[in-house]
């Protein structure tokens, strides 16, 4: 199962150009098996992501990158999501009493939204993202580094805003990941693996790590 975890929709993300039946397509072309609806600050896609899943087949799932005032988060199962700017540790509180997840973005990126070290201080960390396809490598490495620091699961997703960034990384989930419900239990189990888009195909990455020499 390959998801590309981390997409925005021109709907609700305003910086963005792609529209959801675009994404589903290219998403189709690159052989993914679903895909991660992540607007900023938003989750209002929801009832058309669902009510188009069901139509097409694909799993769509609709979370929400959420900028707290240490960085950003993408969280899922989080239905309100909050109404102010919050601490992380706030956020993470309230997603996981809601039965969510929370997975840390792009941490090392240099634009005041990656929490990069400051992950560290945490009280709980569920996920980190470590393959980001707006994010350059040496900072994606450090992502990946801190996730196979802390044991926690280490994610890919795109970051796309126009067509061409859709699936250029995603995330590895076992078979049995359907809808919402498995797809948070399969990031706190850490059952993730993140995985890049290369020649044709897509590269499965795990401790036997390759990405460095990768090309992309």
């Amino acid at each position: 199962m390959l998801i590309d975890a981390h997409l925005h929709e021109k709907k609700f993300s305003a910086d963005s150009f792609i529209s959801l039946d675009m994404i589903i397509k290219k998403a189709d072309e690159l052989g993914l098996d679903g895909i991660c609806i992540t607007d900023h600050d938003s989750n209002a896609i929801r009832a058309e992501a669902a009510a188009l899943s069901k139509k097409t087949g694909v799993l769509i799932i609709t979370g929400a990158e959420v900028l707290t005032l240490e960085g950003d988060m993408t969280v899922f199962g989080l239905d309100r999501l909050p109404e102010k700017t919050v601490h992380a540790n706030e956020l993470i509180r309230i997603t996981e009493a809601a039965g969510g997840v929370a997975i840390c973005s792009h941490p090392y990126r240099q634009n005041n939204r990656g929490m990069g070290d400051f992950i560290r201080d945490l009280p709980l960390v569920r996920g980190i993202e470590a393959f980001n396809g707006s994010t350059p490598k040496h900072h994606n490495l450090k992502a990946y580094d801190l996730s196979l620091e802390l044991n926690v699961a280490a994610l890919g997703g795109s970051d796309a805003h126009v067509i061409d960034q859709v699936g250029k990384f995603a995330t590895w989930m076992p078979d049995w990941v359907r809808d919402e419900s498995s797809f948070i239990h399969a990031v706190k189990r850490g059952l993730t693996l993140p995985a890049a888009y290369n020649n044709g195909s897509y590269e499965v990455y795990g401790n036997d790590f390759y990405y460095k020499e990768a090309s992309f």
